[in-house]
C-alpha cells in the first residue's frame, strides 16, 4: 500500500485521478496484495503444519523462523525500493523486462551501482529489516509464536486455506485483472510489483496461436500479399510465402554502410522536431543535407526490438525478440542483402554481445562480431567468430560498455582495414552512451557526466560529431552512407497502453552519393528503412521482408509498434490493437493532440492487423523465414 501511494503520488498528473479510480485502485490492489501475502507465508505455514508443538520452542525452530522472517522482510524491502527505481526508469510495475533483466546480472548491478549510491542502499536495506525483526521481537509475535499450542487439525485447516489461496491465484487471477481502465498509469498502479514479476515470468512466451485473435492463415497471407503490392512473387504455388523478387531500376549503386542505430534516441530530442535545448546540433545538420524520415516508428520499447526490425524487417510479434529466441539462425536479414551484392557484415556494440543474446543472432546470421565482451563464454557459440575490441581504443567504460567516441574508433579502425583490402563492407553499430548511468568522458560536452538523460543526448550528439569528422579524411568516405536511426525511445510510457507518440523516432540516410536531401513525411516503420535504402541503391534482391519502399508509388502508409503483449498497427489515423485474450480494440489517432479516440474499426482493418502479425509470427514458427526455406 505504501509503494502504491507513493507511485501514485509521483504519476498523479498522469493517472487522471476520479474517487471511483481510486477506489478502484486500490480495492484491486488490495486483491493482489493478499495473494503475495499467501505466496510468502505459505512455505512456511507448511513447515509448521508437520512440526510438532512440542518443539515450538526449540532452538532450531527460532533460528528457522528468524530465517524465514528475514528472509521475506529483506525481499519485501528490496522489492520496495527497486519498484520506485523501476518505475522512474519504465513507469509500470515489474514486467518481462525485469525477468530479463535477472538473466543479466553483471550490467544490472553494473548499472545500479553506478546510477544510485550501492552501499549506503544495500547498509539501509539490511540496517531497514534488521530494525523490523526487532520490532517484531519486542511487540510479542514471535514469542507468542514460538508458545503456542495449536492443536494438528487447526494448523492443517488453516494450512489448507493459505495453500488453497496461493493455488487459487496462480490459476485464476491473471495480472490483466487490474488492466480494466482505459488510463495505464491507473492500471499499474491497482498491480503490485511481486505479483506482477512472477506473472510476466510466467507469460513471458505467448503463443499467438493460443492468445490472439486469429483469422485462417490462407486468407491472412492473400491479405498481406495484396498489402505488399509488389510484383515478382517467388512461388506463387505456394500460398504461406511472402517471398518475392524485387527488381531494381536504373544503374546499381555500391557504396559502404555504416548504420549508427542510437540507443533511446526519443525523436524529441532533436532540434528538427521542435527541441530549442539544442542538444543535436551535429545531428540536426545532417538531417538537413540528408534523405530523412519525420513520421517513422520504432517496432518496440527495447534495443533487441530495434535489432529485430532493421535486420529482418518484419512487425513484433509477442513475447521476447527474435534476436532473443532460439531457433534465430540462418534467416533472411539485411545481411544476405549485402553479403549476395559482395559486401562484408560487421555488427559493433560497445558491450558484452552476450548480453540480450546480441552475438547469437548477429553470428548465426553472417555478421562479424565485435564487442567489448568480458571474456569469451562458454555460452557464445560464435566466440570463434568474435573480435574484442582492443584495449588500447577504450578511453572509458561503464557499465553498459565502453562510450561511443571508442565504439567509433573501433568502427573507422575496421573499416580502413576492409578497404585496403578492397572490401565493401555493411557495419550494424549499436551505441550504448544514451542509457542510465548516463556517464561518459568529462570534458566533452557543457553538461558534466551523470547529470541525466539530457547530458547523455548531448555527448551521443557530440561522439557522433567527433566520428563524421574522423571518417571525412578517409578515402573510403566520399563512398560511404551513413544511416542514423533510433532503436527505440528513451520512455514509452504514457497514458495509455501503447502511447503511439512514444514510439516515434528520427531515421535519415546521409552521404548518399548524388542524392538531394529530401523529407519523406510518411506514416512508415523501421522495417521499411532498408527496402527504402536499397530502392534508391536501384538493387534488385530476393525479399522475404514486410517492410516496403517508402518512395514507391505503390506504397500505404501504415505502420507497426508493440510491447510484448499488444500489438498496434496503424493506418493513416486509424489504429487497431491486438492483445490476448483474442482481443480487438480500434480508436482514431491525433498526432497533433496525441489524443486516441475510441471508434469500432471495419473488418477490414481489423483482418489487416491480424493478417500482418499472424503470418510475421507464422513464418518465424514454420522455418519461412529461414534463407532458401520455404515455410511448412
Amino acid at each position: 500500500m505504501l509503494v502504491r501511494t507513493g507511485l501514485l503520488l509521483t504519476s498523479h498528473d498522469k493517472a487522471e485521478l476520479t474517487l471511483f479510480s481510486l477506489a478502484r485502485i486500490f480495492s484491486i490492489g488490495l486483491i493482489f496484495d493478499i495473494g503475495v501475502a499467501a505466496f510468502t507465508v505459505t512455505p512456511y505455514a507448511l513447515y509448521l503444519l508437520i512440526l510438532p508443538v512440542k518443539f515450538n520452542n526449540a532452538l532450531a525452530n527460532k533460528i528457522i523462523t528468524y530465517t524465514c522472517f528475514v528472509l521475506a522482510a529483506l525481499v519485501m524491502i528490496l522489492s520496495f525500493f527497486a519498484e520506485f527505481t523501476f518505475w522512474q526508469e519504465f513507469e509500470s510495475r515489474f514486467n518481462f523486462i525485469a525477468v530479463d533483466y535477472l538473466v543479466y546480472t553483471y550490467e544490472v548491478v553494473s548499472n545500479i551501482n553506478e546510477s544510485y549510491p550501492l552501499p549506503l542502499l544495500i547498509g539501509g536495506v539490511l540496517l531497514l529489516t534488521f530494525f523490523i525483526t526487532f520490532l517484531f521481537a519486542r511487540l510479542g509475535y514471535f514469542a507468542y509464536s514460538f508458545q503456542g499450542t495449536l492443536k494438528l487439525y487447526k494448523r492443517a485447516i488453516l494450512s489448507v486455506i493459505i495453500l488453497a489461496a496461493s493455488i487459487f491465484y496462480v490459476l485464476l487471477i491473471p495480472n490483466s485483472l487490474a488492466e480494466k481502465s482505459r488510463n495505464r498509469v491507473q492500471n499499474e498502479l491497482a498491480k503490485a510489483g511481486i505479483f506482477s514479476f512472477f506473472a510476466a515470468f510466467k507469460n513471458n512466451d505467448l503463443s499467438y496461436q493460443d492468445f490472439y485473435k486469429l483469422i485462417p492463415n490462407k486468407q491472412a497471407f492473400e491479405i498481406v500479399r495484396n498489402e505488399l503490392n509488389e510484383p515478382g512473387f517467388i512461388n506463387d504455388s505456394n500460398q504461406f510465402s511472402i517471398s518475392r523478387h524485387i527488381p531494381g531500376t536504373g544503374e546499381m549503386l555500391k557504396p559502404n554502410v555504416i548504420m549508427i542505430t542510437i540507443e533511446s534516441f526519443s525523436a524529441e530530442f532533436m532540434g528538427a522536431f521542435g527541441n530549442t535545448q539544442n542538444l543535436t546540433p551535429n545531428l540536426d545538420s545532417f538531417w538537413k543535407q540528408s534523405i530523412h524520415f519525420d513520421n517513422l516508428y520504432a517496432t518496440g520499447t527495447r534495443t533487441v526490438r530495434g535489432m529485430e526490425a532493421l535486420s529482418l524487417c518484419i512487425p513484433p510479434t509477442p513475447g521476447s525478440s527474435i534476436v532473443r529466441r532460439k531457433n534465430n539462425d540462418s534467416l533472411c536479414t539485411v545481411g544476405n542483402v549485402f553479403k549476395a551484392k559482395g559486401y562484408e557484415n560487421a555488427f559493433f556494440y560497445g558491450g558484452d554481445g552476450y548480453f540480450d543474446n546480441m552475438n547469437q543472432f548477429f553470428g548465426g546470421n553472417g555478421y562479424t562480431i565485435y564487442d567489448k565482451g568480458r571474456e569469451a563464454l562458454e555460452l557464445d557459440h560464435f566466440a570463434a567468430g568474435r573480435n574484442t575490441i582492443p584495449d588500447s581504443l577504450v578511453h572509458f567504460q561503464n557499465a553498459w560498455g565502453i562510450c561511443d567516441e571508442d565504439l567509433y574508433d573501433a568502427v573507422l579502425q575496421d573499416a580502413n582495414l576492409k578497404f585496403r583490402s578492397q572490401q565493401p563492407f555493411y557495419d550494424f553499430v549499436m551505441t550504448t552512451s544514451n542509457h542510465r548511468p548516463f556517464t561518459f568522458p568529462a570534458g566533452k560536452i557543457d553538461i558534466p557526466p551523470g547529470a541525466g538523460r539530457d547530458a547523455a543526448v548531448k555527448y551521443t550528439d557530440y561522439a557522433v560529431g567527433a566520428f563524421i569528422r574522423k571518417a571525412s579524411s578517409q578515402p573510403w568516405f566520399a563512398n560511404t552512407i551513413f544511416i542514423f536511426v533510433a532503436d527505440h525511445c528513451a520512455n514509452s510510457a504514457g497514458k495509455t497502453d501503447i502511447d503511439i507518440s512514444k514510439y516515434q523516432i528520427p531515421a535519415m540516410i546521409w552521404n548518399l552519393p548524388h542524392a538531394e536531401a529530401k523529407t519523406i513525411d510518411k506514416l512508415c516503420s523501421q522495417i521499411d528503412l532498408y527496402p527504402t535504402l536499397f530502392a534508391l541503391l536501384h538493387w534488385n534482391y530476393e525479399s522475404n521482408f514486410f517492410g516496403k519502399d517508402v518512395l514507391s508509388a505503390a506504397y500505404e502508409e501504415r505502420s507497426f509498434v508493440g510491447t510484448y503483449q499488444r500489438l498496434a498497427y496503424i493506418k493513416k489515423d486509424s489504429v487497431v490493437v491486438l492483445s490476448p485474450h483474442q482481443k480487438t480494440e480500434s480508436f482514431h489517432y491525433n498526432k497533433l493532440t496525441n489524443e486516441q479516440t475510441y471508434f469500432p474499426a471495419s473488418n477490414s482493418l481489423i483482418n489487416e492487423a491480424i493478417a500482418y502479425y499472424q503470418t510475421a509470427d507464422y513464418l518465424y514458427k514454420n522455418g519461412g523465414l529461414k534463407q532458401k526455406r520455404n515455410p511448412k
